[in-house]
C-alpha cells in the first residue's frame, strides 16, 4: 500500500523540524563541538552538492527550457536573503553593546523561521515531483540542518535564552517548515508546473549554501594536521556518495 503524499511531506518536514533538538547535544559535547561541527559541515556540503547536481537539476533538464533562470533566482535569493538578516545582525549588535543582546537571538528566529518555510516548500515540492526525489531533498535539508542548529542555538543561549527556552524557541522556529509545506501542497501546489519552477530553484539555494557559507567554513577550519583535512575531503564525497546511493536505491 502506497502512503499518500501528504502523509510523506508531513513526516519529512516534521522531522526536518525534530533536527532543530540537537541543540541538547551541544550541552554535552561543549568541548568538541567546533570539531563535531566542522566535520558536519564537511558532510553537509557534499550532501548539498550531491542533491542539487545529482538529483534536482537533472530533473528540471529537459522538462523546464528555464531551469538555468529558476537556479540563478535560487542563488540570487538565498544571498539577498542572508545579506538582509546579516546586515540587521550587525545593525542590532552596535545598538547592543553593553546592552541587553536578545534582539539579535529573535532576529536569528525570525531569519531562521524563513529559511525553514523555504525548506518546507521545497521539501513538499519534491515529493510533488517523486517519493525518490522527495526522499533526497529532505535528507539533504537535514544534513545541512544539522550543524546550523548547533549554532542556533548557540546563538540564543549567547542572547540571554535559557535552555530550555532556547530549545523551545528553535523548535518553533523550526516548525515554519510544516508551514511552508502545507501552503505548497494545498495551495501554491494547484499552480501549473509550479514544481517545475521550485525544483531548480531549490538547487540554486542548494549550491549557494554549499559554495557561498559552507565551504568558506571549511577553509577557515581546515585542519591543522593532514589527516584532518582527508578526514574533510572524504566527508565531502561521503554525503555525495549517500545522495547517489539514496537516489539510486529508491529509483531502482
Amino acid at each position: 500500500m502506497t502512503l499518500p503524499t501528504i502523509v510523506l511531506i508531513l513526516a519529512a518536514v516534521f522531522l526536518v523540524s525534530a533536527v532543530s533538538f540537537v541543540g541538547v547535544l551541544a550541552l554535552y559535547l561543549q568541548k568538541n563541538l567546533n570539531e563535531l561541527i566542522n566535520y558536519l559541515v564537511s558532510f553537509a556540503v557534499g550532501g548539498l552538492l550531491g542533491a542539487a547536481f545529482l538529483d534536482l537539476l537533472p530533473n528540471s533538464i529537459g522538462t523546464n527550457a528555464n531551469w538555468g533562470f529558476f537556479v540563478l533566482a535560487g542563488i540570487l535569493t538565498f544571498f539577498l536573503i542572508e545579506l538582509y538578516f546579516h546586515w540587521h545582525h550587525h545593525h542590532t549588535h552596535a545598538k547592543c553593546h553593553h546592552k541587553h543582546i536578545h534582539p539579535v537571538g529573535y532576529l536569528n528566529l525570525i531569519g531562521d523561521g524563513a529559511h525553514n518555510f523555504i525548506d518546507g516548500m521545497i521539501v513538499a515540492a519534491s515529493f510533488m515531483v517523486s517519493v525518490p526525489l522527495g526522499l533526497v531533498t529532505t535528507i539533504a535539508v537535514i544534513m545541512h540542518e544539522i550543524p546550523q542548529e548547533f549554532g542556533d542555538f548557540g546563538i540564543l543561549i549567547y542572547s540571554g535564552f535559557t535552555k530550555t527556552k532556547a530549545l523551545i524557541f528553535n523548535f518553533a522556529s523550526a516548525l515554519t517548515a510544516v508551514a511552508g509545506a502545507l501552503v505548497t501542497y494545498f495551495f501554491i501546489g494547484s499552480l501549473d508546473n509550479f514544481s517545475l519552477y521550485l525544483i531548480p530553484f531549490a538547487a540554486g539555494g542548494f549550491i549557494y549554501i554549499a559554495a557561498a557559507d559552507l565551504l568558506p567554513e571549511i577553509h577557515k577550519h581546515q585542519g591543522k594536521e593532514v589527516y584532518e583535512t582527508v578526514a574533510q575531503i572524504g566527508l565531502i564525497f561521503l554525503g555525495i556518495g549517500l545522495i547517489w546511493f539514496i537516489g539510486m536505491y529508491f529509483k531502482g
